[in-house]
């Protein structure tokens, strides 16, 4: 079954048609790839499968279930889209911590864990407002899989990493996907695309068609 599908989704701001009839579907095990300029109605698809935004028609299923404004956003999902926002003041573990808190699906010693994964210092009192873009990104890609949710949906997750930061999330992104996650990422990296994806979609205009690689 797939975890997610879309099916005849327009979403319209005033005049401007950002999603034009777009019917998709996602299955676990795969990383999929939507390429496009900006504009073009990458992060408003993104959005609308997250839940932050409603198609104008259509109907979205995430792991069988609508999502509607009575059901908000899917819980079993990891999301970085536009850049993460966190309280500056705090380190990256409290942040986490904080988080953590509202589904109490995992410990401190878990969140130490993935922290370490993605290439912080999970001791570090380092407040995020004097992180670097990069730092901030891992942190980003840290709370998305913390909770082990089965969807990951990553904007742009390679933005601000040099070239070892991209290497690690490649390879953690390439190892959640042998877990059986259902992965879509939008990136302006042709290498990311190539690297990582097993479907690619570019967007134009609203309109998405799928590319041979």
């Amino acid at each position: 079954m797939a975890s997610i599908e879309l099916k005849n989704i327009n979403k319209r701001f005033g005049e401007q048609c950002v999603l034009n009839d777009v019917s998709l579907s996602f299955q676990p095990g795969k990383i999929y790839g939507i390429i496009g300029r900006n504009g073009s109605g990458k992060s408003v698809l993104f959005k609308c499968i997250c839940g932050f935004v409603y198609p104008d028609s259509g109907e979205i299923r995430v792991n069988g279930e609508i999502i509607s404004k009575g059901n908000a956003i899917p819980k079993d999902m990891g999301i970085i889209i536009e850049s993460p926002g966190f309280l500056p003041n705090y380190s990256g573990f409290y942040n986490l911590y904080l988080l953590s808190k509202l589904l109490r699906k995992i410990n401190k010693e878990q969140i130490k864990e993935v922290l370490t994964k993605v290439g912080l210092n999970a001791g570090s009192k380092k407040p995020v407002a004097q992180y670097s873009l990069g730092m901030k990104q891992r942190l980003g890609l840290a709370q998305a899989i913390m909770e082990n949710p089965s969807i990951l949906i990553l904007d742009e997750p390679m933005n601000g990493l040099d070239n070892d930061g991209v290497k690690d999330i490649r390879k953690i992104l390439l190892e959640l996907k042998e877990q059986g996650k259902t992965i879509i990422i939008s990136s302006h990296n042709k290498e990311d695309i190539a690297v990582l994806c097993d479907i690619v979609y570019e967007m134009d205009r609203g309109c998405i068609q799928k590319l041979e690689k």
